[in-house]
């Protein structure tokens, strides 16, 4: 087993040089999230909780593009293990013009119906009024988010992963800064409180755009692409990319709305619930990160050895991944439940919302072993293979065929507190592993897309 581990420093080598940019850049992202829901928290619950409603619209937006990004990045992966750059620079105009069109659309919903779309998740008039001036700014940044998630995915998927995170570091320490003077007026700035966050969110989306594009055309990178390049199609099979990236987009697309029907869930049991399940999907962000750094490694290393044409070892990596993952999860889980006490003290909410919020990091916990195991065969393993419809089933189809039902039972039928139905909907984590682990041994994951497209 330790050989197995090991002996191969070269994975190791790959595997810090990928993980660790986007592991960073993941751990500033959700820290700047954090530190926004802890600035926040200090105008009480209903401000949580319409702020962490409202991101809602951003987290499905942020879904629906890595979605996209992912299954560009699973040619791209692919292209670059072949060092075909004409073809990497073909998937990204498509990847651009599909995350635009999306983007564009969360935009007008945003900007001009936030009360319809507060109105799904809760029946408070405060929180609907508070986060409809939340999402109204927001929805302005939608329309350059697409630009740098589609770069920066590509990127990643060409091991090119400094200028993203770069990018992440300046952006979002500027949306921290500008937060603190815009929540509470500091810096001779208005006193805004939540519509000065979005204020600040907006911009610093503006600012990580132009950025990611002035690092990638100022130093030609590999995905500087003109124009006619973007538009180049006769250079790949426009069947077989939407044959593969489709299922991960609508992948992404049906998990987030199953993930917000949670939400919605949630929030009907009452603000003090969906404000606690904030407060803890932040908090457990923090510590999930590194596992997300693993998983986008896991993937453009997969990817990369099926490019070209090394699929044992590819296979290889795959164990190695499943092994080191669980390892590191105990850990990590080890952590979570020592910072609990000490990190949910600094917000000022009812002792009701910070109960509820101690018992679901106490689950989560103990689930973080089989949610990082699923997180790196759906994410890591069968998108780097083009296994994308097998994944779709059973990373969104279990989301509704079991976990959404188990929602509402515990909520509405058995009328559980938050943290038991949030228990409850994690049966569907223990479906989604037993049938990935049936599929990865079962070696059909693996497709040569280079050979096709």
């Amino acid at each position: 087993m330790y050989n197995f581990l090991f002996s191969d420093k070269e994975f190791y080598r790959r595997l810090v040089r990928l993980a660790t940019p986007i592991t960073l850049q993941q751990l500033i992202i959700v820290a700047v999230g954090m530190a926004d829901v802890m600035m926040i928290g200090q105008l009480g619950e209903t401000s949580v909780a319409a702020v962490g409603l409202a991101d809602q619209m951003s987290f499905l937006l942020f879904l629906m593009l890595f979605g996209i990004s992912s299954g560009a990045a699973i040619f791209t992966a692919q292209f670059w293990g072949q060092a075909d750059i004409l073809r990497i620079r073909s998937v990204l105009g498509i990847c651009l013009l599909l995350s635009l069109v999306g983007g564009i659309l969360f935009a007008l919903t945003s900007i001009f119906i936030p009360e319809w779309v507060l109105s799904i998740y809760s029946t408070d008039p405060a929180v609907i009024a508070l986060g409809s001036s939340y999402l109204r700014i927001m929805g302005v940044g939608y329309l350059v988010l697409p630009i740098t998630i589609s770069y920066s995915g590509v990127l990643r998927s060409i091991e090119s992963v400094r200028l993203p995170l770069v990018a992440s570091i300046i952006a979002f320490s500027f949306n921290v800064i500008m937060n603190y003077g815009l929540i509470f007026g500091n810096f001779g700035l208005p006193q805004l409180g939540v519509t000065g966050a979005a204020i600040a969110t907006c911009c610093a989306r503006f600012l990580e755009c132009l950025i990611v594009l002035g690092g990638v055309y100022s130093h030609k990178s590999p995905v500087a692409a003109r124009l006619p390049e973007m538009l180049n199609l006769k250079v790949i099979s426009l069947k077989q990319f939407f044959k593969t990236t489709i299922p991960v987009m609508l992948t992404e697309i049906t998990w987030s709305l199953g993930i917000t029907t949670y939400n919605v869930v949630y929030a009907r049991i009452g603000t003090e619930s969906i404000a606690a399940v904030n407060i803890a999907v932040t908090i457990d962000r923090v510590l999930f990160v590194i596992f997300i750094g693993m998983a986008f490694a896991c993937a453009t290393m997969l990817g990369n050895r099926i490019g070209a044409g090394e699929i044992d070892k590819a296979v290889t990596y795959a164990k190695r991944f499943l092994t080191l993952g669980p390892v590191i999860a105990i850990t990590v889980g080890v952590v979570l439940i020592a910072s609990v006490d000490v990190v949910l003290p600094l917000y000022k909410v009812s002792a009701t919302t910070i109960e509820f919020a101690h018992n679901i990091l106490m689950i989560m916990a103990f689930t973080l072993i089989i949610r990082v195991s699923n997180l790196l065969i759906l994410i890591g393993i069968l998108r780097s293979g083009g296994d994308t419809q097998v994944a779709f089933f059973i990373d969104a189809g279990v989301v509704w065929l079991v976990g959404v039902p188990l929602a509402f039972t515990g909520a509405f039928i058995f009328q559980w507190p938050v943290y038991l139905v949030y228990l409850l909907v994690m049966t569907e984590e223990v479906v989604k592993f037993g049938l990935g682990i049936w599929r990865f041994s079962s070696h059909r994951w693996i497709h040569r897309l280079t050979a096709m497209a």
